[in-house]
């Protein structure tokens, strides 16, 4: 997530071992569960490299799947919210936008990332459907690597597109949630769509 191993990149398992300060076998290990999560590619005789970087064509696709399944996610929200799940989610939108200092752009991102996937995270919580929650939350993890490549400001514009989200949810209106979610993702994909001209 940090991008200390580029996109591509090889990763020798001995030398990771020797760095870290432990055997190879939990190396291995987590290299196979990342694997599993499409962060770490296979390739017999050869080893474990990062996983290359998102072409246009999966950018795309992702973005086409977190349109079908978030704004409904927002909708199924909004109808089951609390004032407690509420007051939960305003936290963790607080705390994406005035959390602690950032050491550089790069943590400053990290964090922001962190927070923006608990954020949406929350939001499936409260939906309270685990298939779309468990299912948008392996895809996070590449989207947030991809943004951290090439758009490591944390823009505004995403913060207000969580409070238009917030105030759909505080009216209790599962149509404007639902409609809040599919702005706020077609305005994502359309700012780090630049990524590829």
């Amino acid at each position: 997530m940090a991008l200390e191993i580029a996109p591509g990149s090889r990763i020798p398992i001995d030398v990771l071992a020797r760095e870290i300060g432990v055997s190879q076998t939990p190396v291995r290990e987590a290299l196979t569960r990342l694997e599993r999560e499409g962060l770490v590619r296979k390739e017999h005789l050869i080893g474990y490299s990062a996983a290359p970087q998102w072409t246009r064509k999966q950018f795309e696709d992702l973005y086409a799947f977190r349109l079908l399944l978030e704004p409904e996610g927002a909708r199924l929200a909004a109808q089951n919210m609390t004032p407690t799940a509420l007051r939960d989610l305003e936290a963790v939108a607080a705390d994406m936008e005035h959390g602690e200092g950032p050491v550089d752009r790069t943590t400053r991102y990290s964090r922001f990332a962190r927070a923006d996937a608990h954020f949406h995270d929350e939001i499936l919580k409260i939906a309270g459907n685990e298939v779309i929650r468990s299912t948008l939350s392996g895809q996070h993890v590449h989207l947030h690597i991809f943004r951290l490549m090439f758009n490591t400001r944390v823009t505004q514009e995403a913060l207000e597109e969580h409070e238009s989200l917030l105030d759909a949810f505080r009216a209790g209106d599962p149509r404007a949630a639902m409609d809040a979610m599919r702005e706020h993702v077609e305005r994502s994909r359309d700012r780090l769509l630049m990524a590829f001209e």
